[in-house]
């Protein structure tokens, strides 16, 4: 059975493939750029068009995904995600649509990495300060309860400390509305 990390490549090749940009984010990015953690799904911010929905069900469904093309279609049109599940694990890769400048800023600036050790395959995984920002918000809109997406925001400010642009991050936090927990966070950290 395959592995959520050979998954989430399998989706990003999918992509690529179809020249989508995207960047890996969430808790495989914060885990690429802080402490490791489980997941129990892999989320995507891609650049993808109605007009490719067809040719991406197409290919997914032929590696035993299962991808509605309406909800792909509308989510696209209204900004939401949709998600491909991977019929062998019900693992879910959600793909969150790219429309605002930050998510755009995420696909620019997103970085290679080789997730699965012993293989030459890269995914783009978002920076570590736009998964700070990301997470930031996440947990904004989560209500502030969620540990995890806490936990992961510390994570990536601890390892990656020092190595970090705080004025880009400060920058967005503000516009974003998350200042506050922005330096409640760093306070933490």
């Amino acid at each position: 059975m395959a592995t959520p990390t050979e998954i989430l490549i399998e989706v990003a090749s999918v992509l690529e493939g179809l020249g989508i940009p995207y960047v890996v984010v969430g808790s495989f990015a914060s885990s690429a750029r802080g402490v490791r953690r489980a997941t129990v799904d892999a989320d995507i911010v891609a650049r993808v068009q109605v007009k490719q929905v067809p040719d991406l069900v197409k290919i997914l469904s032929s590696l035993d995904y299962y991808v509605d093309d309406l909800a792909a279609s509308r989510a696209i049109e209204s900004e939401r995600a949709f998600n491909a599940i991977h019929l062998d694990s019900a693992f879910k890769v959600d793909v969150y649509t790219a429309r605002d400048e930050f998510s755009k800023l995420e696909i620019e600036r997103k970085m290679p990495e080789n997730i699965l050790p012993n293989s030459d395959t890269i995914v783009y995984i978002a920076t570590a300060e736009d998964t700070v920002v990301a997470k930031l918000v996440w947990f904004r809109k989560g209500g502030e309860v969620s540990d995890r997406q806490w936990s992961d925001v510390l994570g990536v400010l601890k390892v990656q400390k020092g190595a970090l642009d705080y004025d880009y991050i400060t920058k967005w936090c503000e516009q974003l509305g998350v200042r506050d927990l922005l330096d409640k966070a760093m306070a933490e950290a």
